[in-house]
């Protein structure tokens, strides 16, 4: 039973998946984004919160310290100005850390890639069909199942903590200040480490499910991997105009000396070497041209089309045609296996051809079909 061509059932390509990319189509997770920014968030309160705890507790004391000169000259904007001054590097180095971790978090799933058509703003993203489809498709109610389960999580963790710490916390008003500031200070690092540590659960639960579901939406029906595969390769139309062209081009420079041999040896279709034998030009063999490839099967079809002799010996093929240059003769360690298919050919113009020879090349001449010694 043939498969419907029609149904999705064949995992994409790599051609496809990249192409996806390019576009912008990549696995997403909201949750590793924001695991990682609020992981970014506690290291950098850790490191660098003493620093900001400074400058607030400095603005604090700027604000609430005033002598007569503050009252006849209030100036509520210039000491508003200085405490976001105080207070805004910090700031603004958290926002910057959590900006490129939760960017580099997403880009792991793009390949590195940006891509800027993503900002470019789109019907479907405020359209109220697409919205309901969302809400109540596939992709709302795994939306929904995943905000229940992070609800129930991080609801049991906040539950935990308060039991740990939230009556410290109403309690620390009795102590003194800098008392009172750690340990609110501990609490506070405390409550978003275990809330990071939850989202870090769900992020690890999700980054899957994303995988699988662009894996599914990029499936392939058996037609796209069959046009993809004719992309990738060519139509077999093109191809076989471009094997013509390039057999064409290769018999134009060899027509003459295949004309002129008098046997081809091959090894079977990537290999042609075409000889002849002629006692006033030299006194062995001659090679009068050689090829492989396209060039091999133009040589094939014009002997066939000259009526030269074609005799297939793959090992003598081969090793005539890594040891001799065009228009030079063979090896002196070949005479005998040359010699031998010589005397065949010969024989056949004669009425009592000879039994068609079994040649044997030197074990130091046998090469493979890159070139290499065959051991």
């Amino acid at each position: 039973m043939s498969e419907p061509s029609g149904e999705k059932t064949f995992a994409p390509s790599a051609k496809r998946r990249r192409d996806a990319a390019q576009r912008g189509d990549v696995a997403r997770s909201p949750e590793l984004a924001t695991a990682v920014a609020m992981l970014a968030g506690i290291v950098w309160l850790t490191l660098a919160g003493p620093w900001m705890i400074d400058e607030l507790r400095g603005a604090l004391r700027a604000g609430l310290a005033f002598d007569r000169s503050a009252v006849e000259q209030f100036a509520p904007a210039e000491a508003l100005g200085k405490l976001l001054f105080a207070l805004l590097p910090p700031v603004l180095l958290l926002g910057l850390a959590v900006l490129v971790v939760a960017t580099a978090s997403q880009q792991g799933f793009g390949e590195g890639r940006f891509v800027p058509g993503n900002l470019a703003p789109k019907a479907s993203r405020i359209s109220p069909l697409a919205g309901l489809k969302r809400m109540f498709g596939g992709q709302g109610w795994i939306e929904l199942g995943k905000s229940i389960a992070k609800l129930v999580l991080l609801g049991t963790i906040a539950w935990f903590w308060c039991r740990e710490y939230l009556a410290g916390v109403i309690l620390s008003g009795a102590g003194p200040l800098e008392a009172q500031l750690g340990y609110a200070w501990k609490a506070v690092l405390s409550l978003l480490l275990v809330l990071t540590l939850g989202l870090l659960v769900i992020a690890l639960i999700d980054v899957p499910i994303q995988l699988v579901r662009r894996f599914m939406r990029l499936r392939m029906t058996l037609q796209e991997t069959r046009d993809e595969y004719k992309e990738a390769e060519g139509a077999p139309e093109k191809k076989a105009a471009i094997r013509q062209r390039q057999r064409a081009l290769a018999a134009g420079g060899v027509q003459r000396a295949v004309r002129e041999a008098q046997f081809v040896i091959t090894n079977p279709h990537r290999f042609a070497v075409a000889l002849a034998y002629d006692p006033a030009r030299a006194g062995a063999p001659i090679v009068l041209a050689k090829g492989r490839g396209e060039k091999a099967l133009a040589m094939r079809e014009l002997a066939a089309e000259f009526a030269v002799p074609m005799l297939e010996y793959p090992a003598l093929a081969r090793s005539v045609y890594f040891t001799t240059r065009e228009n030079q003769v063979i090896r002196e360690e070949l005479y005998v296996a040359v010699a031998s298919v010589l005397a065949f050919v010969l024989s056949l113009k004669r009425d009592t051809p000879l039994p068609r020879p079994m040649v044997e090349v030197p074990k130091a001449l046998r090469y493979g079909a890159d070139g290499e010694l065959e051991a």
